[in-house]
């Protein structure tokens, strides 16, 4: 528990962030997995188009700081290498 006024706000900002960055990640697993669903099915067109829109919600996790920029470029090749194998 905080012991002063200062510490009471930090916890209510932390709560406020971790609400916003819970939905942030949980939005950009969505696309991912939307992305892997198509790359099951075997169609190349619909997991490209899938991946174009994943694409900028990855990249905007991390101008966020919810997702480092080398998870998401390690994130995005792989699913790009997948898509090409298809």
């Amino acid at each position: 528990m905080p012991h002063h006024k200062s510490a009471e706000k930090r916890l209510r900002q932390t709560e406020k962030r971790t609400v916003v960055n819970r939905s942030r990640l949980s939005r950009v697993r969505t696309f991912v997995k939307n992305v892997e669903s198509a790359i099951e099915t075997g169609d190349k067109a619909t997991a490209q188009s899938a991946f174009n829109v994943a694409q900028p919600e990855l990249h905007r996790a991390t101008t966020k700081g919810v997702m480092h920029k080398n998870t998401v470029a390690r994130k995005l090749s792989r699913l790009a290498a997948r898509i090409n194998a298809l």
